[in-house]
């Protein structure tokens, strides 16, 4: 990937600023080197963007920026001037690296049809079918998502659902450089609320549903500012997809400036599910349904409960804007599978296991309720909670286990720098306000091996939590641990 060395004025061409200081080295003109938004990374003729973090200000390192020889500064507050240096001043710093970010990297946008999804529940299973679907058709897509952003055969392993917007862009380019004519991409609030998706219009807008989630000192200040956050997205895409089922739907996309198209279980719908059947044999769920209005064909995939259904229903609605065909998208849907989201591992004919990243009490509480509704002989949970993380989730998902489950196998997720037992023991006080059936296993690859050499003909176990997690993170070191390869242990080993 080659970068030309832009002019600061080409640079800036999309970004509304006001110049405080020129420097006597070609002021707008000058050649930028680099555009950096972290301190550590400040060369000479650089651009260097402060941004205002919840722990560093970049503000706080002009001086560092024009000893260091930067071309020169965006800032969003007035400053102490020092010499040298082109200072250029903006409402909004992330949104101006956001445009800068679009402008370095040859707005890689153009070159590709973007589709951007948000909502508290679906996004990353979403993202999958999508690209599966598409690249059954014979696309060739990228994907930036909670799990991974995958560029051809690259896998870059994801610190934030929605990365920097630097990130973005380069993330685009690399696509786009590769011969992706396709990226689909979670969008989550935060990213909407940091500007991390600005300075491009999305193809395609998707929203799967809200719940009150990600709410505290560190993310929303209230409901209604992650509402109206996910309705950022709405007023940057071009056609808008919504659930119709959701309460909130109507507030989401209030003063949006795409076309909306709807989807769900609501005849008013534009897409929509009829005569939904789960099916449920030993080792296997699923479910199957009409799809009607839109399309018109039948569907069954291989993953269980409703929100399988909405799902779909998504990922059907985006891709018939490209013109895919109804056999495409039934095959593509009978196969697409994501690691650790409700991800069937056959061991036994008799009784069903599934992984699934389930690893907060909402989250829980939907997915045991859905399997609740396959009707199994019992319906087994193994989990734990993370060490120096909120001690009200433990008590929420034994509480919700406790109910749901027949019975709850309670094990370690990542005690990071907690005693694991002190984790399960407040997990234990959970499951103490309900009835509910308990074992206490510390350790992970043995309480596995209790579930399925316990096993009974139809039940159903979830190992929740890891999903796709692949290390157990103890004392800050991160072991390998794969669920999936603990399993094949235990099954190659003699009962």
């Amino acid at each position: 990937m080659t970068i030309q060395k832009p002019a600061l004025n080409r640079l800036t061409e999309h970004m509304e600023y006001k110049i405080l200081a020129e420097n006597a080295q070609g002021g707008m003109l000058q050649e930028i080197t680099a555009l950096v938004y972290d301190s550590r990374k400040i060369v000479p003729g650089c651009l260097f963007v402060c941004i205002r973090g919840s722990v560093f200000d970049g503000h706080t390192c002009i001086g560092q920026a024009a000893e260091q020889k930067a071309a020169a500064v965006v800032v969003e507050q007035d400053i102490e001037i020092p010499q040298g240096i082109t200072v250029l001043k903006t409402a909004d710093t992330r949104l101006a690296l956001a445009e800068l970010s679009a402008a370095w990297f040859g707005y890689p946008a153009k070159e590709l049809k973007t589709i951007g999804i948000t909502g508290t529940k679906g996004k990353t299973t979403t993202t999958y079918m999508i690209k599966s679907i598409l690249e059954n058709a014979g696309r060739k897509v990228g994907l930036i998502g909670t799990i991974e952003t995958v560029i051809g055969q690259k896998r870059i392993p994801s610190a934030n659902t929605t990365p920097e917007s630097y990130l973005v862009q380069q993330y685009f380019r690399e696509m786009a450089d590769a011969g992706c004519d396709t990226c689909v991409m979670e969008v989550s609030s935060q990213g909407l609320m940091m500007h991390r998706t600005a300075g491009f219009t999305f193809d395609i807008g998707i929203f799967t549903n809200i719940e009150p989630d990600h709410i505290g000192p560190n993310e929303h200040a209230s409901f209604e500012e992650y509402l109206s956050c996910k309705g950022m997205l709405f007023r940057q895409c071009r056609t808008g997809i919504i659930n119709a089922d959701d309460a909130h739907a109507e507030d989401v996309v209030k003063g949006h400036t795409c076309s909306i198209e709807t989807f769900g279980f609501s005849k008013e719908a534009d897409l929509r599910a009829e005569h939904m059947q789960l099916i449920h044999k030993p080792g296997y769920l699923g479910v199957a349904y009409q799809a009607r209005g839109l399309c018109s064909f039948d569907v069954e995939i291989d993953v269980p409960g409703r929100f399988s259904v909405y799902n779909s229903l998504t990922a059907i609605a985006v891709c018939r804007h490209f013109e895919v065909s109804e056999e495409n998208m039934k095959q593509a849907l009978k196969h697409a599978k994501v690691k650790g989201r409700i991800e069937m591992v056959k061991v036994s004919d008799e009784f069903t296991l599934m992984i699934d990243y389930a690893h907060n009490a909402m989250s829980l509480q939907s997915l045991l309720g859905t399997l609740r509704e396959y009707e199994p002989g019992r319906l087994v949970c193994l989990f734990g909670c993370g060490g120096n993380r909120s001690r009200l989730r433990r008590y929420e998902m034994g509480e919700v286990s406790g109910r749901l489950a027949d019975l709850t196998i309670i094990t370690s997720d990542n005690p990071r720098d907690e005693d694991p037992q002190a984790i399960i023991d407040d997990i234990r006080q959970g499951i103490a306000k309900t009835d509910g059936k308990y074992v206490e296993i510390a350790d992970r690859k043995e309480a596995v091996r209790y579930a399925i050499r316990n096993g009974r003909p139809g039940d159903v176990i979830v190992l929740a939590g890891k999903g796709h997690e692949d290390y157990q993170e103890i004392k800050g070191v991160k072991y390998p641990m794969d669920e999936r390869d603990l399993i094949a242990d235990i099954l190659a080993q003699p009962e």
